[in-house]
């Protein structure tokens, strides 16, 4: 049944695919490790500014660099668990069982897939189709992304994520999949134009500008 490449049909499921990559909280923790390596990064200013008064009152430059080292340390793991954290909610599928008719379905976060639930606690999926066209002249592609809310009862999710796909066609594909358990979907289009970018002034040609009326 599934004719949409984020449709994806299994033995015993589908599964609609929001991002790729494996799931649970080993993975998750293992995956957050090296994006946190730029909270040192974001917070050099600040260790550099301890560092510095450490220095200004005479501290040794032994003593300047172990606490440099334990400060970048602390920021590193604060950005580990704030990072992993952040990743463990995030859906990156959500599959329905079984595969024909589902009459279950669960959200697979980063941390690991949440409990079964009855199909008919989703009561609606919103597909928003974003489009930022190139204004009259620009040279780069237009901007595409999709947002998706699931609506479930007392519980709205929502992702976002790039999509060069045809939404027509992948709303298409989750009516055929949900329409006999009575799941609403709906799919809208927003189009706009990119911004253009406004012209650098001249300091010089400003300056001449003013000193010519003050001449006046």
């Amino acid at each position: 049944m599934a004719t949409d490449p984020l449709l994806r049909q299994g033995p015993d499921s589908t599964e609609l695919v929001l991002r790729v990559g494996p799931a649970g909280p080993t993975w998750n923790v293992l995956a957050s490790a090296g994006p946190a390596l730029f909270a040192p990064l974001a917070l050099g200013a600040l260790t550099l500014l301890v560092a510095f008064g450490m220095a200004m009152a005479g501290a040794r430059a032994s003593t300047v660099f172990v606490v440099v080292g334990v400060i970048a340390g602390l920021e590193y793991l604060i950005g580990w668990l704030a990072l992993a954290s952040s990743r463990a909610r995030d859906i990156l599928r959500v599959e329905f069982a079984p595969a024909g008719v589902p009459t279950s379905l669960r959200l697979v976060r980063g941390a690991g897939p949440d409990d079964w639930l009855p199909v008919k606690t989703l009561r609606e999926v919103r597909l928003t189709h974003k489009v930022v066209e190139p204004y009259q002249g620009d040279h780069k592609p237009a901007d595409s992304t999709l947002a998706l809310e699931l609506f479930l009862q007392g519980v709205q999710e929502q992702i976002s994520l790039p999509f060069d796909g045809d939404p027509q066609r992948l709303t298409d594909a989750l009516k055929a999949l949900l329409s006999p358990a009575g799941v609403v979907v709906l799919l809208r289009t927003e189009r706009s134009t990119r911004d253009r970018p406004q012209p650098k002034s001249s300091w010089t040609s400003g300056g001449s500008a003013s000193a010519n009326s003050g001449g006046g």
